[in-house]
């Protein structure tokens, strides 16, 4: 359960962040910045194994939190070339 929260905080943390570095008046509320930061993680996380592979039984990945951004970053780009 502990999980599902710290998921949702990070998230929205990611995703407020790659909405400050991505320019432009999109009006995301809270949820969706949530759901930008948490899809952004899961990119991220996947662009990250690509590179390098975390050991076998650790929890966090050295550059997760790095990652999660970028995937958010590639995220908004892709929902505005989507949206628009």
């Amino acid at each position: 359960m502990f999980h599902i929260i710290w998921s949702i905080i990070v998230g929205f943390i990611v995703g407020v962040i790659a909405r400050w570095i991505v320019p432009g008046a999109e009006h995301y509320g809270f949820i969706m910045t949530t759901v930008v930061g948490i899809v952004g993680s899961i990119i991220g996380g996947f662009i990250g194994t690509l590179f390098n592979k975390p050991a076998p039984g650790q929890k966090f990945h050295t550059a997760g939190f790095l990652m999660s951004i970028v995937g958010a970053v590639i995220l908004l780009f892709l929902l505005r070339f989507i949206v628009h």
